[in-house]
């Protein structure tokens, strides 16, 4: 799990290159409730800086309500978006949901 705050300490502390090195090592990460708050130019930079090291070599997983279109308005920082999503989109393989959500269907008892 990529936590921002520790990458943010990180910095402070000199950890932040061992905490990347960590994350960049996993065959795979999964990035989970991508895009539910705009990033932070800093949060945008850590990111940016782990997907250039795992690029081409490790997976990454993103999962998000929010529609792929959206994503670059989410990341703030024009230069920061279009070098992220590139990292992201390219040879990436998309899967998109549509329908209600799982815990819509399973309150509203149309699901066990």
């Amino acid at each position: 799990m990529i936590a921002y705050d520790d990458l943010s300490s990180g910095r402070l502390d000199g950890s932040y290159q061992k905490q990347l090195l960590a994350l960049s090592k996993k065959q795979l990460l999964v990035i989970d409730d991508w895009g539910m708050e705009k990033m932070s130019q800093e949060q945008a930079g850590h990111l940016l800086e782990l997907l250039e090291d795992r690029y081409q070599t490790a997976s990454t997983i993103m999962v998000s309500q929010l529609p792929v279109k959206e994503w670059y308005n989410m990341i703030g920082n024009a230069t920061v978006a279009d070098a992220l999503l590139d990292r992201l989109i390219h040879n990436s393989h998309r899967i998109e949901l549509g329908g209600e959500s799982m815990r819509k269907l399973a309150q509203s008892g149309q699901i066990g």
